[in-house]
């Protein structure tokens, strides 16, 4: 199916989010367009509820909340694009950075680092140069009487 005629916009493989819980609003840009009389509301808003959305899991909502705790304010997601001079330009790139964003944020956390101790060999070639050090810089002194 081409991507015009998807009922939502995919986020990834197992998370679609339905046109009816997107909504958009159109203002006018402070970017490219010019002066005149003709100016038009380029500027796009693409706003989404994460907390009463139905597609999302509780497990997906917990994470999408904690992980967007900035950007969320009452429980939704605002993306504005205001880069193109034409707003359809603009709504597919408020799009393409929700899908990105929200993504993001779901993507599990990567497994926490287990800690290792440095190996003998390390630790002996570590004491080496250091003593192969301090003999360069004793060469360098004065002789001392």
């Amino acid at each position: 199916m081409p991507a015009a005629h998807r009922p939502g916009l995919q986020v990834d493989s197992g998370l679609t989010i339905p046109e009816s819980e997107l909504t958009w609003r159109f203002s006018r840009s402070s970017g490219p367009g010019g002066q005149g009389v003709n100016t038009a509301d380029s500027r796009a808003e693409l706003v989404w509820d994460v907390a009463g959305s139905a597609t999302l899991s509780p497990l997906q909502r917990e994470r999408l909340l904690e992980r967007l705790g900035n950007r969320v304010v009452d429980g939704v997601l605002t993306i504005s694009a205001s880069e193109h001079r034409e707003q359809l330009r603009n709504r597919n790139a408020a799009r393409a950075r929700l899908a990105a964003v929200v993504a993001d944020a779901l993507r599990p956390p990567s497994p926490t680092r287990r800690p290792t101790k440095p190996s003998r060999g390390s630790k002996e070639r570590r004491l080496t140069a250091k003593k192969r050090r301090t003999d360069v810089k004793r060469m360098r002194r004065p002789p001392q009487d």
